[in-house]
């Protein structure tokens, strides 16, 4: 199987994941904080073929940015909020940039 199928689950070969221990060790906090985030649907993990949970590289850098809030005083249930908001935000400015480079570059012609 792959990161791709239907039931969510990943092979170890095909896709660079940690276990919750590893990813957790990896953010300088604990599992209960990965199981919370889970809970809040910031980060849904990843199966590997023995069904344990595993976190890609981009749930680590999502996670981490939580994490940072959190320290900061931010609960974590508006913590996955906001971080959730900040990454389509910083999704919504490429496709725009795009856009723009895109118009830029190929439509100098108006319209009339």
């Amino acid at each position: 199987m792959t990161a791709d199928d239907s039931f969510g689950r990943l092979d170890d070969d095909d896709y660079p994941a940690y276990t919750m221990g590893r990813a957790a060790e990896m953010l300088g906090t604990s599992q209960g904080f990965l199981r919370a985030v889970g809970e809040a649907r910031l980060i849904t993990p990843l199966r590997s073929e023995g069904g344990h949970r595993r976190y890609s590289r981009y749930q680590l850098r999502i996670a981490a940015r939580a994490r940072e809030l959190v320290d900061q005083g931010t609960p974590i249930e508006a913590a996955c909020r906001i971080v959730i908001l900040e990454d389509q935000l910083e999704e919504a400015q490429r496709i725009n940039a795009e856009y723009r480079r895109a118009a830029a570059s190929g439509n100098s012609t108006t319209a009339g």
